[in-house]
């Protein structure tokens, strides 16, 4: 990522280290149509079925269910949807949250290790808002 002050390469203010510490206990994931589309063709099962069997209602929002240990369903030492996961997912920790307040990256770096907490405030808000526009281009279909 090019830094446009100085023309040097940011560094990147989070490495997943696939610990799984997100797939865990944070209320589920909230999955889009596309989402559950996508999985249901990974896993070969009919969306309604998806539904019935790997998800949850919050409200009337479908969310992918969790263990009895507070893991996703679908977490078993790693993402065994990974190349479909939701975008909820795809989008960690780059959520709109830290955009309304910045201090919620760093509650949420607490419980994950591959985020950073030693860059400024602006550094962190500048690279979930491009990684934020980036994911919701890809979401929509213009990249």
């Amino acid at each position: 990522m090019q830094s446009e002050a100085n023309g040097d390469m940011e560094e990147p203010i989070f490495d997943c280290r696939q610990c799984g510490d997100c797939c865990k206990g944070y209320g589920g994931t909230y999955i889009t149509q596309q989402d559950m589309e996508a999985i249901s063709r990974y896993i070969d099962v009919d969306p309604a079925r998806f539904v019935e069997t790997y998800c949850v209602l919050s409200g009337s929002r479908p969310v992918l269910a969790q263990r009895a240990d507070g893991y996703c369903i679908f977490w078993d030492n790693i993402c065994t949807i990974h190349p479909v996961k939701p975008f909820m997912c795809r989008a960690w920790p780059y959520i709109r949250s830290v955009l309304i307040d910045p201090a919620n990256w760093y509650v949420m770096a607490g419980s994950c290790p591959g985020m950073r907490t030693d860059v400024p405030t602006e550094v962190i808000l500048k690279q979930v808002l491009d990684e934020w526009d980036r994911l919701n281009a890809l979401k929509n279909g213009n990249e």
